[in-house]
């Protein structure tokens, strides 16, 4: 395997059904503007509360790791 350097963002996906399509949301955004994606790892899951303590999001915090294409 050649060496390679990869690089690492952290997004929150968000949705109105669950963490896990929350998760999914953020990477299928991702994959859009990054190639050569690697892991996606579950930082942190968390709600988004109205006034009245009603879940109106669920949110998934993800480090995303990518091939980096420097110079």
């Amino acid at each position: 395997m050649p060496e390679s350097i990869y690089d690492v963002i952290l997004l929150i996906g968000t949705s109105s059904e669950s963490w896990e399509k929350a998760a999914a949301n953020a990477v299928e955004q991702a994959s859009k503007s990054l190639r050569e994606l690697r892991i996606a790892e579950i930082e942190k899951l968390d709600l988004q509360l109205d006034a009245k303590g009603k879940v109106e999001a669920y949110r998934a915090k993800i480090k995303l790791s990518f091939r980096y294409e420097g110079s």
